[in-house]
């Protein structure tokens, strides 16, 4: 088995990180032969999370973790900084998987929430810790129904004092915009430096006497004697348990990529302009999205950047997460692009200072998962759908408990126990995924324009509904 991480391109999250960290503790690459009670491949949020979670239970376990890149040069190093648990999607997990699992969900959600600002509170550095809240807001008088029946829903699943209502005119003391109109606000939600607080917890994992090895790539991967066998260019590591925590790349094995695709986000972000953002009456650490599917996601920084995502980039065909239409689509960029002039036009022509993309590990029924392979010796973690600082910290909980063969509270969560519905078999998937992405967003271009969307648009972006599947709903 290979598995590979989706690296790509290197985010503004990273490379400022890396600046203002300066002169590091050296983590080389491995060279010769380890031999370890538990070996993690990848070095992101939710292999950091998984390396503390176990030497915390067991200060006298060996756990070795390697990482192709440096820490934080995949996923976590690039998503958007949002920290927030479930209760945004308390509705959906209770028509998943009905009301007492969804709450069950949500409370983890906010114990994650709990346990990183904690280590924020410990770890030593300013990782750019806000919480402002965040804010879901339609654009359209099509969007109008999104927030409505969203306040309903936490209503009626008695959660709402987890989402509160506002109208435009109280939207307006967060953020100016003349298109937003009805919003959701979510109280938990707090923004961070996505790329500070990874190499904060590489230092954490140092700190612990934990082996990290950067610039190591997983080349082969074996089982015999019952043990598993990682082979790297510099030697190899031998290890009772191995957890896979690579994110997107993982869909490269078999029984992994039958409930998980990856689809691509692409994010711009600003040089400082903190004048013309508090001229927007943006002053506050709240961070934005609008009611699309394909969402826009939006933030300020503390320095006065704006920050401007989309996750509506490409579909990867099959595991090939680091193709250019996955890291380096110039249509996806410009759509970036546009949702400022789209959503804060008076931000509009804002100087870019980096813009970057990469592939998002996206699960069946769109929740992160943590299972188990190889008659339980391989644990794995992934489908976050770009949402993944809060939920990593849950699955790296989840991911140490399978590692030591332990039946808990997380084993026992719905995070390890639902059942993920099978995708179509490639061609399929990818085709028909691609079809469903383009009718969507020609759905939605139209709605925001004040047009009625094509017929056959509307009928294909209606196909998953057709199948039960959550994974490209509107």
């Amino acid at each position: 088995m290979s598995v590979t991480s989706a690296a790509g391109a290197t985010s503004w999250w990273l490379s400022e990180a890396l600046t203002s960290e300066g002169s590091a503790r050296p983590a080389p690459p491995l060279a010769g032969d380890v031999r370890t009670d538990v070996a993690i491949v990848g070095g992101g949020f939710t292999g950091l999370w998984t390396a503390l979670a176990l030497r915390s239970r067991r200060p006298n376990i060996s756990v070795t973790v390697i990482e192709r890149d440096v820490c934080g040069a995949g996923a976590s190093g690039k998503n958007a900084g949002k920290v927030h648990g479930y209760w945004t999607t308390l509705p959906r997990l209770a028509r998943l998987l009905g009301a007492d699992a969804a709450w069950d969900m949500a409370r983890l959600g906010s114990r994650a929430q709990d346990a990183i600002r904690a280590f924020i509170s410990t770890c030593g550095r300013d990782v750019w810790w806000r919480e402002g809240g965040g804010l879901k807001v339609s654009t359209a008088p099509a969007q109008d129904a999104v927030i409505d029946a969203g306040a309903q829903a936490m209503a009626e699943l008695d959660a709402g004092r987890f989402a509160r209502p506002l109208t435009r005119a109280e939207i307006g003391d967060i953020c100016a915009s003349p298109v937003f109109r009805k919003g959701l606000y979510f109280p938990e939600e707090a923004t961070v430096h996505p790329g500070r607080l990874a190499r904060a917890l590489r230092a954490a994992v140092l700190d612990a006497e934990i082996g990290l090895h950067e610039g190591t790539p997983m080349l082969k991967f074996a089982e015999a004697g019952g043990a598993c066998r990682i082979t790297t260019p510099g030697g190899s590591v031998t290890a009772d348990a191995v957890v896979l925590a690579t994110n997107a790349g993982q869909i490269a094995h078999g029984d992994i990529g039958r409930r998980f695709m990856a689809f691509s986000s692409y994010a711009m972000m600003s040089q400082p302009m903190p004048d013309r953002l508090a001229a927007a009456g943006w002053t506050s650490p709240t961070s934005i999205v609008d009611a699309r599917s394909f969402l826009h996601y939006s933030r300020r920084t503390p320095d006065g950047r704006l920050l401007m995502g989309t996750g509506s980039g490409p579909i990867a065909y099959g595991a090939r997460v680091e193709s250019a239409a996955m890291t380096r689509d110039a249509a996806s960029f410009a759509r970036s692009e546009r949702g400022v002039g789209r959503l804060f036009p008076m931000l509009a022509g804002a100087a870019v200072a980096s813009r970057w993309g990469g592939a998002i590990d996206v699960s069946s029924d769109r929740f992160p998962f943590a299972g188990t392979l190889g008659g339980g010796r391989i644990a794995y973690g992934l489908g976050f759908s770009g949402h993944g600082v809060n939920p990593s910290w849950i699955i790296g909980q989840c991911l140490a408990s399978l590692a030591l063969g332990q039946r808990d509270e997380w084993t026992r969560s719905p995070f390890c126990r639902r059942e993920l519905p099978v995708l179509p078999p490639e061609p399929a998937r990818y085709l028909g995924g691609c079809a469903i992405r383009r009718a969507i967003l020609a759905c939605e271009d139209a709605e925001e324009e004040g047009r009625r969307a094509p017929s056959l648009a509307r009928a294909v972006a209606a196909l998953p509904r057709l199948f039960n599947l959550t994974i490209g709903t509107r």
